[in-house]
């Protein structure tokens, strides 16, 4: 066999290797399309974030560190009352559809834990920020 030939067959087989055979390769020239526009889509929003910002007026400005403190207990019972929900439901789910599988009813109990300790971290919020204030001084 000549060395262009084996050159060649060699070529080939690596570019098969990179391009690939299948649905696999499919599916990950797929994701990687997805990712350049994605990406391509965030430049674009903060080139336009950038050139906007010299003309914007911020009105969302906390008048004292008092309100910034009760915004942000706000945000944390919303948010771990909101995730205790959709842990409260995929427990619930889970429940109902493993049957009697041991092995769903138990990563449902979990699920309820979590959602347990979710709603409780969120009703200790306010006690959090209250301790914060009585280190901030606010």
């Amino acid at each position: 066999m000549r060395l262009i030939d084996r050159f060649s067959a060699t070529v080939s087989r690596s570019s098969k290797a990179l391009v690939g055979d299948g649905p696999q390769s499919t599916t990950l020239t797929n994701w990687s399309r997805i990712a350049v526009i994605a990406g391509a889509v965030v430049l674009v929003l903060l080139a336009s974030a950038s050139a906007a910002g010299a003309d914007t007026m911020v009105v969302a400005l906390a008048k004292s560190v008092d309100e910034v403190l009760n915004n942000i207990r706000n945000w944390i019972m919303g948010i771990l009352a909101g995730l205790a929900t959709v842990f409260l439901s995929i427990g619930g789910a889970r429940w109902i559809v493993g049957g009697n599988d041991p092995g769903e009813v138990e990563k449902a109990k979990s699920a309820f834990r979590s959602a347990g300790w979710g709603y409780g971290l969120a009703a200790l919020a306010p006690l959090v920020v209250e301790i914060l204030k009585g280190i901030v001084g606010a």
